[in-house]
């Protein structure tokens, strides 16, 4: 083949790269991802789309979820169960507090488990990182806990409480909650591949939380025995810490906040860890 033929055949075929599987410790390439920022953003706003076309009320059902919630649980455990709230926090604002980060959280781990096998059929057509999937799954839920938030400052001024000035750390809390759901989505993701009765766990895993997360009940109500034990659970020291920032009345979440600060970090690089080392069987098994 002459030189010119050569070159003509560069310029066709452009450049080549070569696709290995990850070997040993190895995370997702934050520069592909930077590269693949359109895609992110695009399945992204699919997701959005797909979770609001069609619906009589649109984003108000982000609203309405934890406003219901909260309305049986005060009903329930507020007045006819005398369950304390934690400081001087109205019921009512305590529980709708607690259900809005809580709703995210859950909803968030579902979402992004279940994504990688609802794109099976992208996956085992084209190439692209496929952490991106996962990825772009989270963007929906923060989307409906960014719409639900924005009813608990109203009801807080309703009830007479001005949030606190703590309140703007509140984008680091969040941050937090979106590493730990994004973290513990990706291994679940992964694993619901290759094991599909992963999907059907979670239901019961995300009811079992709701208990042992203080959500609709305050943490001193743990007994002190069992406290330290129960402060494992980085949800704890998150929904504490939440509440924290938010009401001027809220307990001091002291100590309670290591866990969830050490756990998100670790989650988040563990899930993609074991979703990188996943993902190269993803093909032939999804």
């Amino acid at each position: 083949m002459s030189s010119d033929a050569a070159a003509d055949t560069r310029a066709v075929t452009g450049p080549r790269r070569v696709i290995t599987p990850a070997s040993g410790f190895e995370l997702p390439s934050l520069g592909e991802l930077w590269q693949s920022r359109d895609l992110i953003y695009l399945m992204a706003k699919r997701d959005v789309d797909i979770r609001y076309k069609q619906t009589a009320f649109g984003a108000a059902w982000a609203i309405v979820q934890p406003l219901a919630l909260a309305a049986v649980f005060s009903l329930f455990l507020g007045r006819y169960a005398r369950v304390p709230s934690g400081g001087d926090i109205p019921y009512p604002l305590f529980a709708l507090a607690g259900m809005v980060l809580w709703l995210y959280i859950s909803t968030s781990i579902t979402h992004i488990t279940s994504s990688t096998v609802a794109n099976s059929t992208l996956i085992t057509k084209v190439y692209f990182p496929r952490v991106i999937i996962p990825l772009s799954a989270s963007a929906q839920p923060l989307i409906d806990f960014l719409v639900a938030f924005a009813v608990v400052i109203p009801a807080s001024l309703l009830y007479g409480i001005a949030p606190s000035p703590r309140i703007l750390l509140l984008p680091l809390l969040v941050l937090l909650a979106w590493m730990l759901s994004l973290g513990l989505g990706l291994l679940l993701s992964a694993l619901n591949v290759r094991y599909r009765d992963i999907a059907l766990v979670i239901p019961f895993l995300i009811l079992v939380g709701l208990f042992v997360t203080p959500i609709v009940y305050p943490f001193d109500l743990v007994p002190d025995a069992v406290q330290p034990f129960y402060a494992i659970n980085p949800l704890v020291g998150l929904l504490e810490t939440y509440r924290w920032l938010l009401f001027p009345g809220a307990p001091d979440p002291g100590l309670l906040v290591i866990a969830p600060l050490v756990a998100a970090p670790l989650l988040l690089v563990l899930g993609a860890w074991y979703f990188k080392r996943a993902e190269r069987e993803f093909a032939d098994i999804i």
